[in-house]
């Protein structure tokens, strides 16, 4: 099988690639290179694109036949979002319907999209499952969800196969520390931790201590990346078997908050760590948990990674690698 993988140079999408191509399947990655980077795609062939080049993307799919498409491309910053919300819905959604459109006429049918827990809003229950009210709080999350909406729809009206999966926290780096989390500026916690041990200078900010929390930081479930790519290939296989468009969430089912992940960075390695506090940001809901028995179920997907110490220890191997060579 021939997988296009759409923003493959960044940080889930280079993992998935290496994996896609370590299980055998040929694969194109397309990125504009906004975010990614050219040194992450390991293996396969690197198409510099955008999804809002319509033409650009009639030549992609006329130069090549593709069995299915793996959707990782999209601005990702919550507080981003809610200042510029209009480059949030041309680039999520508008690139998204181009993209749709190009696998239309090439007659491309199966699609796996990177979706977000985002889509949730402030959470009504301990453990969000995939019943749970979708009720986004920011642009970016209602992005997610359009192109949730429209999935639907042209599965209903062309065909099209699809799995939605709805990321909780990324967080890790490739198990042989090929690959790791690498952004231009730095906003997840994980990431910023072990920065802040590598380069005592560069500070540590925590946003936000009077959330309605046990220690009055946000909580979340953090998922290693290894694990959504793992889930990405168990999507390929169930829409062999289960036609329409699906949604499904990925996460460990256990909740961390921001004080709980620097202890725990703390004891991966053996470093104190001091922060400074400032205010809240805003569209941060103060608790998100994921409930995926059923993507446990339907998928046949089991986290590899099931403690925080381990996924720190990933990402603690990757961020002490020299970056010469990145």
């Amino acid at each position: 099988m021939h997988i296009l993988v759409c923003g493959g140079a960044g940080y889930i999408g280079s993992h998935m690639v290496k994996m896609l191509v370590g299980e055998g399947y040929e694969v194109t990655t397309f990125d504009n290179l906004s975010t990614g980077h050219a040194w992450a795609v390991h293996g396969g062939r690197l198409v510099v694109g955008d999804l809002l080049d319509e033409a650009g993307l009639r030549q992609l799919f006329a130069a090549q036949s593709f069995d299915a498409v793996m959707h990782f491309s999209a601005k990702s910053l919550v507080g981003e979002s809610v200042r510029q919300p209009a480059q949030y819905y041309r680039n999520n959604v508008v690139g998204t319907l181009n993209l749709l459109d190009a696998m239309r006429a090439a007659g491309v049918k199966r699609f796996v999209f990177s979706s977000s827990a985002a889509t949730f809003g402030n959470p009504v229950a301990d453990r969000i499952d995939e019943s749970h009210p979708q009720q986004p709080i920011n642009p970016y999350g209602e992005t997610k969800l359009m192109v949730e909406h429209v999935l639907r729809d042209y599965a209903v009206a062309y065909g099209l196969h699809s799995v939605s999966l709805r990321y909780f926290n990324a967080a890790g780096a490739d198990p042989d520390a090929a690959l790791g989390e690498e952004h231009d500026p730095e906003t997840h916690l994980i990431p910023n931790v072990l920065k802040a041990v590598l380069d005592p200078g560069r500070g540590l900010k925590i946003f936000g201590s009077d959330y309605p929390t046990p220690d009055g930081t946000c909580v979340r479930d953090y998922i290693h990346v290894h694990d959504l790519c793992r889930a990405h290939l168990q999507a390929l296989h169930f829409m062999d078997r289960e036609p329409g468009a699906h949604g499904f969430n990925l996460g460990n089912g256990r909740g961390f908050s921001i004080l709980e992940i620097i202890r725990a960075a703390e004891q991966v390695t053996g470093t104190s760590i001091p922060f400074e506090w400032q205010p809240r940001r805003a569209g941060d809901p103060p608790v998100l948990v994921a409930d995926a028995t059923l993507a446990r179920t339907a998928l046949a997907w089991q986290p590899a990674f099931g403690n925080i110490q381990q996924i720190l220890e990933t990402a603690w191997a990757w961020h002490r690698k020299p970056a010469a060579g990145r």
